[in-house]
């Protein structure tokens, strides 16, 4: 609670110490602490004790302390129940984002499963014969003749290669052709442009 000056509702703090209502429904209804409306009834002379009417008799106030306690107790009951069911509001929205949220990315994925069939069926039905998509250029590959025999090594590059993705990406029979200054790999069994 801030820190702010009671003087402006000296009267009115007065009037509810003249009526019996306790420091905390006081404190309440101002927006401060206890510790600060009882400070400020010290400083001011406001104790509800010792007060003198005119006639010279004590003020025979009615005691609302049991009232105010009961009514600052309800309105915290009624903020607390208010709090919960704000919460309560958050956490099924939040739960029915989550559910949308799942049943997209499931619609999504089924998608995403049903694409590539037709994607594939679209590249061989429609593609003309003769052009080929071009390699994004050359590799670098060692050849390696080992103790334990011959292998060839690609750079890793070769994964992103379109050309390499499309028509030797997995396991392909080959045949190889060594020459004085080259080695060349083809696929073998065919003609070049089956996509076995």
């Amino acid at each position: 609670m801030s820190r702010r000056s009671l003087r402006p509702q000296l009267n009115q703090i007065r009037g509810w110490v003249r009526q019996g209502r306790t420091d905390a429904w006081i404190a309440h209804q101002l927006e401060v602490t206890v510790q600060q409306i009882q400070a400020f009834k010290r400083e001011h002379g406001l104790e509800p004790d010792g007060e003198v009417t005119a006639e010279g008799a004590a003020t025979d106030e009615v005691d609302l302390r049991a009232e105010d306690d009961a009514a600052i107790a309800a309105e915290l009951e009624a903020e607390e129940a208010r709090r919960a069911e704000e919460e309560a509001k958050a956490a099924e929205e939040a739960a029915r984002k989550a559910a949308e949220l799942e049943a997209a990315e499931a619609a999504e994925a089924a998608e995403e499963a049903a694409r590539p069939k037709a994607e594939v069926a679209k590249r061989t039905r429609g593609r003309p014969r003769g052009r080929r998509k071009k390699s994004a250029g050359p590799l670098e590959g060692t050849f390696d003749h080992g103790e334990e025999g011959y292998g060839l090594w690609l750079d890793p590059a070769v994964e992103d290669d379109p050309v390499y993705a499309e028509h030797w990406a997995g396991h392909r029979p080959v045949e190889v052709t060594i020459e004085e200054d080259q080695i060349v790999i083809r696929r073998a069994g065919g003609d070049g442009d089956d996509d076995d």
